[in-house]
């Protein structure tokens, strides 16, 4: 089992994405991906992705807010579980990282990104400030299914 982060930073009506395709063993290869990671031990949700976007981005998150749980079984190996945030609050300077390039997406292009299929799904729920958890079932890198619950 796999804990991990994901974080849409947002900004200007633009959202800050992660074009992964500088590591040829990553699961993301060639696709666009919000910031996070896994897990280190002892840490809650919010010390991880607060930790993994400052890593990978160079900027400093304040106050994210959790907005959903997002659960892969059997994805690439592995059952995945993956707190999904927000944040709007930041400092700091983007820099270069070894996964990929950042670029600030209008958040009217995110879906035209090359995503992963439930991407398509979730980030409205974003977008409309639902608070979901929510299953997809993939065999490679096809989605065969999901279920989903919403919460107020």
């Amino acid at each position: 089992m796999i804990l991990a982060t994901l974080c849409y930073i947002k900004h200007d009506n633009r959202t800050l994405m992660l074009h992964r395709i500088k590591r040829k063993d990553d699961i993301h290869m060639g696709k666009w991906n919000g910031l996070g990671g896994k897990f280190e031990p002892g840490e809650s949700p919010e010390e991880c992705v607060t930790r993994e976007v400052c890593e990978e981005s160079g900027l400093e998150i304040v106050a994210p807010r959790m907005c959903g749980l997002l659960m892969f079984p059997a994805f690439k190996g592995n059952d995945w579980y993956v707190f999904v945030f927000t944040a709007t609050k930041f400092s700091g300077e983007l820099k270069e990282n070894d996964e990929g390039y950042l670029k600030w997406i209008p958040d009217n292009e995110l879906e035209s990104l090359p995503l992963w299929p439930s991407d398509h799904i979730f980030l409205p729920w974003i977008r409309e400030g639902k608070f979901f958890s929510a299953k997809f079932v993939y065999e490679g890198d096809e989605i065969l299914g999901h279920e989903v619950a919403f919460y107020l």
